[in-house]
């Protein structure tokens, strides 16, 4: 599954703002994230998001770099889009590396949450889905947190006390 990278619009911004608002977060920047390149790719991931299943995301550098895309970061926001570009949650980054394709282990590819889960099936889907794709491809692998909104999130425990 590639993870494409849509402009900002109206509803993405009102979205994020009513998560700072709602969890009380400081962050003033985001990105949009849609799964895969078509309506059917983008609903399905985001329901394996919304589950708990999907907490990893992959793509190759390259595909940043061609898009002129800043690399994620600890720390980043992503409201992410339905298939019908509608905003339905926001993640939180909290771990990424770069490294070869071939390098991937056992708990990524089950944090992908895709296909069987395990790290052959990851392999074979990749590679099934980009036959441009070598053993040493450099590779973002991105984990994240779902942190809005509250139906959704992986650890919510309101918004900081006021003081």
């Amino acid at each position: 599954m590639t993870v494409n990278l849509p402009p900002k619009t109206d509803d993405t911004d009102s979205f994020f703002r009513a998560f700072r608002v709602d969890a009380r977060v400081d962050a003033e920047e985001y990105r949009v994230i849609a799964f895969g390149h078509t309506t059917e790719q983008a609903d399905e991931a985001l329901k394996l998001v919304l589950t708990g299943i999907k907490r990893a995301i992959d793509a190759p550098l390259r595909d940043f770099e061609v898009a002129g895309v800043a690399l994620p970061k600890l720390g980043d926001h992503a409201v992410v889009i339905d298939g019908r570009n509608r905003p339905r949650c926001v993640l939180r980054v909290t771990e990424t590396a770069i490294a070869p394709f071939a390098s991937v282990d056992a708990a990524f590819a089950f944090d992908v949450g895709e296909g069987d889960q395990s790290r052959d099936g990851w392999l074979r889907d990749r590679r099934a889905a980009n036959n441009a794709i070598a053993d040493d491809t450099p590779m973002v692998f991105t984990r994240f947190t779902v942190v809005w909104p509250r139906l959704f999130a992986d650890d919510w425990s309101g918004p900081p006390a006021l003081q």
